[in-house]
């Protein structure tokens, strides 16, 4: 797909008329046709505004559209994940991480993940069993990681949470505020409050890696931009509080592979 094609087709998918992306532009709406058409060429700053409008990256705009891979829907079972989480807990005796299963659950219950028809209960699931996949068994630790998301995204209170004060107390270190206006404010305390607990330091890097396998699809450019930034700043520091527990140093290498693997696919791709 050439040029002119996918400055129509990003305008449509942004129900932009031709007119309006001009506008935008500050240009005719006969120059946005006759880019279209092929005609002309934009030059080099409005391509690079065009991309910011789209929301795409420069190489997205101008180069030639590649056919779609085929995704696997598996890794996405997570009816599959339950099953697993229960069975090991059963095996280990975990018994928060059974009660807060059925929680997570029916909490999530009505939400999908991010700009996808994939239940939301996914992501605390998948987060379990690469928890109990490395070895980690920590009863209320896992139960956290099922329950991580349902304060901030549920409006459940800690004190309804069916679990232990312990568990109750890794859920809450994991929330924040979202307020955009005061972002930087409310991510550095957040921050330096993970940093003081090697549980919730461990829990919220886990939870990053797996945010930042389906940012692809699910955030927009700017988000994933956003998303970048933290991680450097914010994640990979909690990587050294997770360290220090004999238990999590195995986890805490794979996790650092993971994000920096991941944050050099990303830059490459912006």
């Amino acid at each position: 797909m050439t040029l002119g094609n996918n400055i129509r087709r990003l305008r449509e998918e942004k129900k932009m008329t031709q007119q309006m992306l001009a506008d935008q532009l500050d240009v005719s709406f006969q120059a946005v046709s006759s880019w279209e058409r092929e005609e002309y060429n934009p030059d080099l700053d409005k391509l690079i505004r065009m991309a910011e409008i789209f929301d795409v990256s420069l190489s997205n705009l101008v180069e030639e559209k590649k056919p779609h891979f085929d995704t696997s829907k598996a890794i996405y079972d997570w009816e599959h994940m339950r099953t697993f989480v229960k069975t090991s807990a059963k095996s280990h005796g975990m018994t928060q991480t059974l009660k807060a299963l059925d929680y997570a659950v029916m909490a999530h219950s009505e939400q999908n993940r991010k700009n996808s028809q994939i239940p939301y209960i996914y992501h605390p699931l998948n987060l379990a069993c690469h928890c109990l996949a490395m070895g980690i068994y920590n009863d209320e630790v896992v139960a956290a990681y099922l329950l991580h998301d349902v304060i901030e995204d549920c409006g459940k209170t800690a004190k309804e949470l069916p679990v232990s004060e312990r568990v109750r107390e890794l859920v809450v270190l994991m929330s924040h505020e979202k307020d955009d206006s005061r972002r930087d404010e409310i991510m550095k305390e957040y921050f330096r409050k993970l940093s003081e607990d090697s549980d919730a330091a461990l829990i919220k890097c886990l939870d990053r890696c797996n945010n930042m396998t389906t940012m692809s699809w699910g955030l927009s450019r700017e988000r994933i931009y956003r998303t970048i930034k933290e991680t450097e700043k914010y994640i990979l520091p909690l990587l050294d509080v997770i360290k220090k527990v004999p238990e999590y140093n195995d986890a805490a290498w794979l996790l650092k592979y993971q994000m920096l693997s991941m944050l050099d696919i990303y830059k490459r791709l912006m």
